[in-house]
This record gives structure tokens, C-alpha cells and sequence, in this order.
């Protein structure tokens, strides 16, 4: 568990270091942003070919997995469908629930609470040494499926807001088109998986990510290609063929499987800095959210353009320049009232969270209700995706409280995530008796 508190501490300090970038880097704040945003897509992309290299499906159990998927819709869509209600009942003006332009917003901004944080999650549980339990594989594959179905679900969000246009039908293609490499060609890719080899793939896959939307983005500023990397990162990993198994004579010595590659002291030993650094990214990506409480002398200035490249990618529609006075929908003088907001963030962290418990109340017969709550608990962290919503949520002009609330409800889950894998931890330590399942 050592290393979960320093991955938690290396979160925490990145998101501290976060709120003086703005005033430390001045006019170089937005190439800053976009430096840490690429490193962040790195990392990330390394983390998720690994996820992926390790992953398997059972390919005759096409039902199980259907039932996972429907598992992990219900825990993405819960958390959603709370926050919406919460934002339009409790944080925008009375008679909002009449209005389709706030339910609109409501919708939108509420989806950042749906997808699991995979590359967190993954990083802090391997650091729990839970790689081995049933809680990490399905978790793994539980996240992997909610955040697939917000990026799909996001498509008809943005079609409200833009109607219909071709760049949403090629995500929903190329997003089709991985799902069914990663399910045909399962393990066959024969390439090398070192790190080496693996910061190589990650490094071209940013490139791929980044071509792809700055080339859209010439052709239609409105609607760019947004591919997140997560994905196609994942995708890859799961196509490179193995080098454990029996197929490979060198794979079989007296008997016995030869360890995989990726088990060596050394692959180890790269994972966990990468692992590291990606907390420290992910921290340092968090807008200057201090700045929201200031003078609006002090800020109009601010670039929160760049800010709001909270994560992974940049979303695609084009953003507006706006100050943290206009983000907070405080008037000229008025000051945001923090308690307020406090206890709305506190709320809409709990109600978000509460939505994600869902799989506590599945697979009955494949665990003990301990192992189940502590899957259900593992979806809580929240990360790069949530705030890909967040960013495409403000680049269509979304602003006021809930968008603050919103932001800093995510900041706090961040915060908690040590927590959560601590309770994850306990809750598996305290079940006695785990019988032996075949991988999820």
C-alpha cells in the first residue's frame, strides 16, 4: 500500500502545483497546458497498452460480456442521470425544469460524472497488489466498457448541440472499427511489448490522435475528429500477441510457463515511474480554480481557454475566452459564495458516487458481497475522460455554477481516490473466502 500513498501524494501535489501555473508561466500558460496535455495523452497510452496486453476475452461467452456491458452502462448512466437532475433541481434558476436549453446543459455537464478514471484505476490498484483478484479484472473490464459508452454517448449529446454533421458519424465508425479489431484479432499482433518498444507505440499513437483532430480542425473549427487515446491505446494492447503461452515453444521450459516479459524487475520498474508521472500529469492538468475567486480585474485577463484542456484531448468545438467571473455566472463585484458551492460539490460528489454502486448488486453468484462492493467502489475514481466532458461542456459555452460545481466535484474525487483503493483493499483482505474464478 506504500505506493498508493505516494501516488496518491504525487496526485495531490500535481493538483496543488496546478493552481500557480497560471500565475507562474503567464503568457506561456497555453503552451504549458498543451505540453502537459500531450505528456498526460503519453502516459496514458502507455498505461492502457499494458491494461491491454493483459486483458483476455472468452469469445464463446459473448453473453457474459453482454451482461458486463449492460453492468457497466447502468453504473456510467446512474451517476449521469443524478447529476442532471441535481444540477437542474438545486443549482439553476427556478422554473429550469421548464426550460430544454437547461436541461440541455444539464445533460451535458452531468455526463463528466459517468466514466471511470482507467488509468488511474489501473495504476492504483496494481500498487494495492489487487492484480490478481477478481475485483481488478472486472473492474478492468467494467471500466473499460463505461467509459466506451460515454464516448458513444456522447455523439447524440453533441448532436443536440451542433446537429447532425459527418465528423460524428466518423467517431462513432472509427470507435466501431477498434471495438472489432480488438475482438478479431485478439492476441496475434506479433510485435514487441517492452517499454521501449511501448513508449514508441505511445509516442505514434499521440501523434495519430493529434494529426487526426488538428486536420479537422482546419476543415471545420465547429466539429473536430475527437478520437481519445485511451481507447485505440487499449485496442493495441489487446492485438499484441502474447509471449507466456504454449503456442511459443520458448514459452513452456520443464513444464512450466516461461514468465511473461512484462513481469521482469525491469518492466516493473518503468511501469511504476510511468505510473507515477501519470498521477502527477493528471493533478497538474486541473484548471486554476483559485482564480475563480479573485477580483474580476484580477482575472479577465486569464486564459481559461487553455485551462479548460483539463485533460487528455482537446473536445473540438471551438471555445470561447472566458474569465473565471464568467465560468462562476458571478455578476461584476460579486463574489462566489464558497460555503454554497462547498456543499454542492460535497452533494453532487456523493449522489455521482452513489450512482457508480450499481455492480454491487450484480454477479451474485460469481463473488461475495464484499468483493462486490469493492468493485462497485473501484469505478468511483473519476479522471481523464470525465473531464473531456467537462471541456467540451465549456467550449459550447456552458457556464455558471454547475460548471464550477462540477469541476471541483471532480478534483475532489481525484483527491479521494487513495482513499477509494484503500477501502477496495480492506474490503478484499476482509473476505476470507475467495474462491477461485476463471479471469473476468
Amino acid at each position: 500500500m506504500k505506493t498508493v500513498y505516494v501516488y496518491s501524494g504525487l496526485l495531490i501535489m500535481g493538483l496543488l502545483f496546478s493552481q500557480m501555473e497560471l500565475w507562474v508561466t503567464g503568457a506561456h500558460y497555453e503552451a504549458l497546458v498543451h505540453v502537459i496535455k500531450l505528456m498526460t495523452m503519453w502516459a496514458l497510452a502507455f498505461i492502457m497498452i499494458r491494461v491491454g496486453y493483459e486483458f483476455d476475452l472468452v469469445k464463446s461467452d459473448i453473453k457474459r460480456y453482454t451482461w458486463d456491458y449492460f453492468v457497466a452502462a447502468t453504473a456510467a448512466t446512474f451517476p449521469w442521470v443524478l447529476c442532471s437532475f441535481y444540477f437542474v433541481w438545486f443549482l439553476l434558476p427556478a422554473g429550469a425544469g421548464q426550460s430544454l436549453d437547461a436541461w440541455k446543459d444539464a445533460l451535458l455537464t452531468a455526463r463528466f460524472a459517468s466514466p471511470t478514471s482507467a488509468g488511474v484505476l489501473f495504476a492504483m490498484l496494481a500498487a494495492a497488489g489487487l492484480s490478481a483478484t477478481w475485483v481488478f479484472k472486472k473492474a478492468r473490464i467494467l471500466a473499460i466498457f463505461d467509459d466506451l459508452d460515454t464516448i458513444l454517448f456522447m455523439i447524440p449529446l453533441q448532436l443536440i448541440f451542433v446537429g447532425l454533421k459527418w465528423q460524428l458519424g466518423v467517431v462513432f465508425l472509427v470507435v466501431t472499427l477498434l471495438v472489432w479489431l480488438a475482438w478479431k484479432y485478439m492476441h496475434v499482433l506479433k510485435i514487441p511489448i517492452t517499454w521501449p518498444w511501448v513508449f514508441s507505440y505511445s509516442t505514434v499513437l499521440v501523434i495519430i490522435c493529434e494529426a487526426i483532430y488538428f486536420s479537422s480542425h482546419l476543415i471545420d473549427e465547429l466539429v473536430p475528429i475527437h478520437i481519445e487515446v485511451l481507447l485505440p491505446a487499449f485496442v493495441l494492447g489487446c492485438m499484441i500477441a502474447r509471449n507466456d503461452v504454449e503456442s511459443t515453444p520458448e514459452g513452456i521450459q520443464n513444464g512450466h510457463h516461461q514468465p511473461d516479459v512484462l513481469d521482469s524487475a525491469g518492466e516493473l520498474r518503468v511501469a511504476t515511474w510511468v505510473s507515477a508521472l501519470f498521477m502527477v500529469l493528471i493533478g497538474l492538468s486541473m484548471p486554476p480554480l483559485l482564480a475563480m475567486g479573485v477580483s474580476p480585474e484580477a482575472v479577465q485577463e486569464a486564459d481559461l481557454v487553455a485551462a479548460r484542456a483539463y485533460v487528455v484531448e482537446d473536445a473540438g468545438a471551438p471555445a470561447s475566452r472566458q474569465s473565471a467571473r464568467e465560468i462562476t455566472g458571478a455578476d461584476d463585484g460579486e463574489t462566489v459564495d464558497w460555503a454554497v458551492v462547498a456543499f454542492h460539490v460535497l452533494m453532487i460528489t456523493l449522489v455521482s458516487n452513489l450512482g457508480k454502486m450499481f455492480p454491487a448488486f450484480c454477479y451474485k453468484r460469481e463473488a461475495s458481497w464484499r468483493e462486490r462492493l469493492a468493485v462497485a467502489v473501484a469505478m468511483f475514481p473519476r479522471g481523464e475522460v470525465g473531464a473531456g466532458v467537462l471541456l467540451i461542456a465549456l467550449s459550447y459555452n456552458i457556464s455558471g455554477t454547475i460548471v464550477l460545481v462540477a469541476i471541483l466535484s471532480l478534483a475532489l474525487n481525484l483527491v479521494l481516490t487513495g482513499v477509494f483503493i484503500v477501502a477496495v483493499k480492506r474490503l478484499v483482505a476482509a473476505d476470507t473466502s475467495l474462491p477461485s474464478r476463471e479471469p473476468a
